[in-house]
């Protein structure tokens, strides 16, 4: 190999990793420009056509906090697995659109203009994971909306009642005197252990009048939960009605699935009578073990006693309850109304929902509950 061919070589691993940081830090990730430059002087003596090696270089230079890990690990997968991710495309674009509005009578070379434009189109998509969903354009919910698509639920699981195969725990008898039937001898002990199977997930997504601005952000996130474990998610829109919406949201397009719920809700923008809904829940389906999930402000304009005795009996039922409320992500919020009065003796988890990264934080919580 020449010194120029391997000039070349260099330059492409110098464009592709800084791609991939920039796609990190578009996607929140604190990849700036020393960690890539860590990542780049370690797969110097590195063999980078070991994807292992790429992957461990990337996490241990770019990565700054635990919250980091999972934005790595998807944009590690889409950026190195052939296609770009949505995330990246979106950074691309947000690029070309600053350089073409941008007059340069210096006359830099495109290379340079992009160098200095990256920053702000990262910059612009970490404000936009904390902005309130209520108040972004159509552009940039629609934004939103595609990240969230990229959501995977990383469920917790939990202990099942069924029993697997396993190279230590328990004595498997059966196995091992079958075997030893059909060998004529005990050749060995054949053990098993308890299988584990994701956590079921119970979500309520009130679409009442006050929660308009937040509903179909949660129905997204409810397809990305469903998407990523049908056999372990339900969800139910609360708002005068309780209606089931799994089903719906089982389409692998989301704007199919979205389509498809808001035909199922028969109470868009009406009021709340979730205590109610909580009663009919109970009274036909069971949350034993489950973690439930309520999306709602807490408005709620039926009898708060008849919530809190729903809420206890769920809390007797319920692995742990989680309660979103769009409007805990601000400082001064108070729980006052007496939806949320009623509620909150009942809750584990009250937490934020008003935001891209309140989502991914939810996630998160899910997978660790």
């Amino acid at each position: 190999m020449t010194d120029r061919d391997a000039a070349g070589d260099a330059g492409g691993l110098v464009a592709v990793m800084t791609g991939f940081a920039r796609t990190l830090r578009a996607a929140g990730v604190a990849a700036d420009h020393d960690r890539t430059q860590n990542l780049l002087a370690a797969l110097a003596h590195l063999d980078v056509t070991d994807r292992a090696a790429v992957y461990w270089a990337g996490r241990l230079t770019l990565c700054a906090s635990p919250d980091d890990l999972p934005r790595y690990d998807r944009c590690f997968a889409a950026y190195f697995a052939g296609r770009r991710a949505t995330l990246a495309r979106t950074a691309v674009t947000s690029v070309t659109r600053h350089l073409a509005a941008r007059e340069d009578p210096g006359g830099e070379e495109e290379g340079d203009g992009e160098a200095t434009a990256a920053p702000a189109t990262a910059s612009r998509a970490e404000i936009l994971r904390h902005r309130d969903v209520a108040r972004l354009t159509e552009a940039e919910r629609a934004e939103v909306h595609r990240l969230l698509a990229l959501l995977r639920d990383r469920r917790a699981r939990r202990r099942s009642r069924r029993f697997e195969r396993a190279h230590r725990g328990a004595l498997d008898r059966r196995r091992t005197i079958r075997e030893a039937l059909r060998k004529g001898e005990v050749a060995g002990l054949r053990h098993r252990a308890h299988a584990t199977r994701p956590r079921a997930v119970v979500l309520f997504v009130d679409v009442s009048g006050s929660m308009a601005p937040y509903a179909e952000t949660l129905l997204r996130f409810a397809h990305a939960l469903v998407r990523s474990e049908p056999r372990a998610t339900r969800v139910y829109s609360v708002g005068t009605r309780l209606t089931p919406l799994t089903a719906e949201l089982r389409h692998r397009d989301p704007g199919t699935a979205l389509n498809e719920a808001s035909k199922a809700i028969p109470d868009w923008s009406g009021g709340t009578r979730l205590g109610e809904e909580l009663r009919e829940y109970l009274s036909r389906f069971s949350a034993r073990g489950a973690i439930v999930v309520i999306a709602s402000d807490g408005w709620e304009r039926g009898d708060p006693g008849l919530l809190a005795t729903q809420m206890a009996r769920l809390s007797r039922q319920a692995y742990r309850i989680i309660w979103v409320n769009p409007h805990k992500g601000y400082e001064d919020y108070q729980p006052l109304t007496g939806g949320m009065r009623a509620a909150l003796p009942y809750i584990d988890d009250l937490v934020a929902g008003h935001s891209l990264a309140a989502y991914e934080q939810l996630s998160e919580r899910l997978a660790h509950a």
